[in-house]
């Protein structure tokens, strides 16, 4: 039996048995989706009141944030071979059983280290959820259905860390019963046992493959060389760039390229690799990678600074600072839902000419408001404009590098895309809150900020620009 065999045998095997509903499952998993992704930028506003309450630094802050995601982004591959190995339903019971009760001690966390611990344990349980959903989708549905649901999986994807920005503000507004910052955690909990509850009865039956190996080698190598990555680009700007801090990066280039060899080693022994090759080679999938990897770094670098700059350049409440940030949202969900819309003509070179707007979109964002000055219709029509480019970009390149993955290498796929994804999230917050911060002078950050802010803007301007260079090999791949 040849290995394309094999694979159709597997993935016709695990079909789902007695879904009845596949409706209210797939609203069940999404909302475990979308809940991890909120989890994502949901924090961003809350980051001045946790400041003040907790004492925390700056470092301290960009690793409750970047916390979450480095965890949910190293285990996410694995979470996917987890899925595969153990049964989808399974695990994504697992992972919304560990996140909900992560959820639940990041919101009664007493310190700052607790609360970075609590949240890396709360990215642990994303981690084994979230690759469960893209699996369970395409087991699920067929043919136009499917279309369907992964437009809205898209949707979601796209979506749920601007809209968590919008909640994040209304909740620390609220300061409900005096908590502060705490119910941006807290509300996970009421939705996960709902969601818990619903997934005894929504979840299909699937049997996992008990042949699949699990790739130690490959996850110590990868976590390894992420880490090195992210804790220097973190914590360097706050302890002034110390020798270790580029020892570390210089090493992860190096663990990188040994990830490379270490996978190419195993699968050349007949082994089963973290990250198969035949997924990456996929038509589409790696320049539609490397556009979104772009993409989601701007994207979530401007969210953390634009949260700075106006609550602590503004003086802006959080609740004013989330509704600030909600054209960006709006626009960026209803084009991520709503591209195919569009006349089929502009579906093949979209992403490109989106890009081609966003670039520029924030570096003219960047100059109204390089004199931190309020901000005014003008710019959040500028913001609107960026939020629906973004969107009518990222959808359409999600869907073409997943469009020519074969169904049997579903959980890969999805792992790798979603893992470069939050990657992407870790590197923006990191990198581009530490440009943001190394132009802020905090005893004067009125007069600063606006110019940092436009400093930040550039760079991302030069990122989606390298985007568009990425998404043009994706033409010739139309989902």
């Amino acid at each position: 039996m040849t290995d394309l065999q094999t694979r159709d045998t597997i993935a016709a095997t695990a079909a789902p048995r007695g879904t009845a509903r596949p409706g209210l499952l797939l609203a069940l998993v999404l909302t475990g989706q979308f809940m991890a992704l909120l989890d994502v930028s949901i924090v961003n506003v809350a980051v001045p009141t946790i400041r003040t309450d907790l004492h925390a630094s700056g470092a301290a802050l960009q690793l409750v944030i970047a916390g979450y995601t480095i965890a949910y982004a190293v285990l996410l591959i694995t979470g996917a071979r987890l899925g595969a190995r153990f049964g989808y339903s399974k695990l994504f019971q697992y992972g919304l059983v560990g996140f909900t009760a992560a959820s639940l001690a990041c919101g009664l966390a007493p310190d700052t280290g607790a609360l970075i611990g609590f949240r890396l344990l709360q990215g642990i349980g994303a981690a084994l959820m979230v690759p469960q959903v893209m699996s369970l989708i395409q087991r699920t549905f067929t043919g136009a259905a499917r279309t369907r649901a992964l437009g809205l999986y898209s949707a979601v994807l796209a979506g749920g860390m601007a809209i968590g920005q919008v909640l994040g503000g209304v909740l620390v507004s609220a300061d409900l019963f005096g908590t502060g910052w705490r119910p941006v955690f807290l509300v996970n909990v009421p939705i996960g046992l709902v969601l818990l509850v619903l997934s005894r009865r929504l979840l299909p039956v699937l049997q996992g493959d008990a042949g699949r190996r699990f790739d130690v080698a490959g996850l110590v190598v990868l976590a390894a060389a992420l880490g090195l990555l992210v804790v220097p680009l973190v914590l360097g700007h706050e302890l002034g760039w110390p020798v270790w801090s580029w020892v570390m990066l210089a090493g992860s280039v190096l663990m990188f390229g040994l990830f490379g060899l270490v996978e190419w080693r195993i699968s050349a022994r007949g082994g089963q690799p973290l990250i198969p090759a035949r997924v990456l080679r996929a038509p589409g999938l790696l320049p539609a990678a490397g556009a979104i990897f772009l993409i989601m770094a701007g994207f979530s670098g401007f969210m953390f600074a634009f949260a700075l700059h106006q609550q602590a350049g503004l003086g802006h409440s959080a609740l004013r600072a989330g509704l600030l940030s909600g054209p960006v949202a709006v626009g960026f969900g209803l084009s991520s839902l709503h591209w195919q819309r569009l006349p089929q003509r502009l579906h093949r070179p979209l992403p490109t000419l989106a890009l081609a707007v966003v670039a520029p979109g924030y570096l003219v964002f960047g100059l109204l408001l390089r004199g931190g000055g309020e901000i005014g219709v003008g710019t959040e029509l500028v913001l609107t404009a960026v939020g629906l480019a973004a969107g009518c970009a990222y959808s359409p390149l999600f869907a073409r590098a997943l469009s020519r993955v074969d169904p049997a290498d579903a959980a890969d796929g999805s792992g790798v895309m979603v893992t470069l994804i939050q990657l992407g999230q870790v590197v923006g917050v990191a990198l581009l809150g530490t440009v943001f911060l190394g132009e802020v002078d905090y005893p004067a950050v009125a007069r600063t900020s606006g110019h940092a802010l436009l400093v930040t803007s550039a760079v991302i301007a030069v990122a989606f620009a390298l985007a568009t260079t990425f998404s043009l090999r994706t033409r010739r791949v139309v989902a």
